[in-house]
């Protein structure tokens, strides 16, 4: 039976101390949490570590008699990776403890060989747990990536109201099949809302048009239609209209337009509204 839960309960003050310690020299990171709040996180912590070396083998940290510990340290790696800490410096804050443990063994244990397995032992779960804190840590972020990802696409696809019965959906960027996903879901539901019967699709800011971007073009004008309502693509330079003619793309049967405002002029035709011209200029260049 190891005396090092015993040992650690007995001198969890001091190690607590030394631990706080420990971190200021290396990754503390006072910016993001203050000493109350990390504290009081190392005092938890170090005490599902006694309760896990108490009821669990060192060696097999992933079982059931680890859980409170490991659920612990994962509810640590998720909310330090949206404060915005670092890999290493969540790694660090696990592993600067091994220094305040093996100075109270020291001071406990006086058999040289008892000392030298109790270290070992001790070493190795530490290390076990900054390893799984670190993937907890990297999975996390990669989440809130993965969302950021998702929320920045969403934000680049707006759909725009142009007038009663007429909406715009201004690209900017590559046009992939992730983000044509959006797109057709963004255009749908605002016809649905609006009850709209013609969609610009404004292309100007997409760099490159290859077959790839054509056919989710496609795509989103095919889904449309079976909504009711009609599209109309701006945005064709000479040079998108010479690459889609080279790749053999099909748009006889869609309506296309250099800029939007030509677009913006089908779309009022064909819903029968009409914008009044004001301010006509006079002979003498001013406006009446």
């Amino acid at each position: 039976m190891s005396r090092v839960p015993e040992i650690i309960r007995k001198h969890e003050t001091d190690i607590l101390q030394n631990w706080m310690k420990e971190m200021s020299t290396a990754t503390r990171r006072t910016d993001l949490m203050n000493d109350r709040d990390l504290l009081s996180q190392s005092s938890v912590l170090l005490s599902l570590l006694v309760e896990g070396m108490r009821s669990g083998s060192v060696n097999e940290v992933r079982g059931q008699e680890w859980s409170r510990l490991r659920d612990q340290l994962a509810e640590i790696s998720r909310a330090r990776a949206q404060q915005g800490f670092s890999p290493s410096e969540v790694a660090a804050y696990v592993l600067s403890l091994k220094r305040p443990i093996f100075s109270v063994l020291r001071a406990e244990l006086t058999n040289p060989q008892e000392l030298a397995d109790e270290s070992w032992g001790i070493g190795e779960l530490i290390d076990r747990l900054g390893i799984y804190t670190t993937e907890i840590f990297q999975k996390s972020r990669e989440e809130v990536i993965a969302r950021q990802q998702q929320e920045m696409l969403e934000l680049s696809t707006p759909v725009v109201k142009l007038w009663d019965g007429v909406l715009a959906l201004p690209l900017i960027g590559t046009l992939d099949s992730a983000r044509t996903q959006i797109v057709m879901e963004s255009l749908l539901q605002r016809i649905v809302e609006t009850g709209s019967e013609v969609a610009i699709i404004d292309i100007t800011g997409v760099p490159t048009v290859d077959t790839l971007v054509a056919q989710h073009l496609i795509k989103t004008v095919t889904a449309a239609r079976l909504m009711g309502a009609d599209c109309i693509i701006s945005g064709i330079r000479p040079q998108t209209a010479q690459t889609i003619v080279h790749l053999g793309v099909d748009l006889a049967d869609v309506a296309t337009k250099a800029t939007l405002a030509d677009a913006f002029r089908v779309a009022l035709a064909r819903t029968g509204n009409s914008i009044g011209t004001f301010g006509k200029k006079k002979k003498n260049g001013k406006r009446a």
